[in-house]
């Protein structure tokens, strides 16, 4: 594994990622990353590793795995960058885009943005190198996907 930055010790004591691994830690990051992790973050992230082509033969059992890695990396000062390293390591460049909306669906699932979450994602769309015109579109279509009836307090409506 190749790391740009972070602890190369304490990638070497993780499981690699495989690409579809990738996809599912960077969704449980965006969901822990306001330090609340809400039941309809949790079920975006199983609805999609279900039901989603790109989830297709992928052990469903993983998710708990890869979330627990997310975990103790996120205990760790520089456990992102090595997060990112991780996930750069795994996941093709055409996934990309994919991974920015499965990060997306699950930033929107609850109805609300904290800050907290949209300086994630804006990190991730930098570290995925994902141009800002289709980051907006890719933002738009989380939105509209994930709207209520009724209106919803917080910080930044999904």
């Amino acid at each position: 594994m190749t790391l740009r930055k972070g602890n190369p010790a304490l990638s070497q004591t993780l499981p690699a990622f495989t690409p579809q691994d990738a996809l599912v830690a960077l969704m449980v990051t965006v969901s822990v990353s306001d330090e609340t992790i809400r039941t309809s973050e949790l079920v975006a992230i199983e609805r999609q590793v279900n039901h989603l082509p790109i989830f297709a033969g992928y052990d469903g059992d993983r998710v708990t795995e890869v979330a627990q890695t997310v975990y103790k990396l996120m205990e760790e000062e520089d456990g992102l960058d090595v997060l990112f390293a991780m996930v750069e390591d795994a996941l093709p460049d055409r996934l990309n885009e994919t991974a920015y909306a499965l990060a997306c669906d699950v930033a929107a699932a609850d109805g609300r943005l904290g800050q907290t979450e949209l300086r994630l994602l804006e990190e991730v769309r930098h570290e995925l190198d994902i141009d800002r015109l289709h980051a907006a579109a890719i933002e738009r279509g989380a939105r509209a996907r994930h709207m209520t009836l009724e209106a919803r307090g917080g910080a930044t409506r999904a």
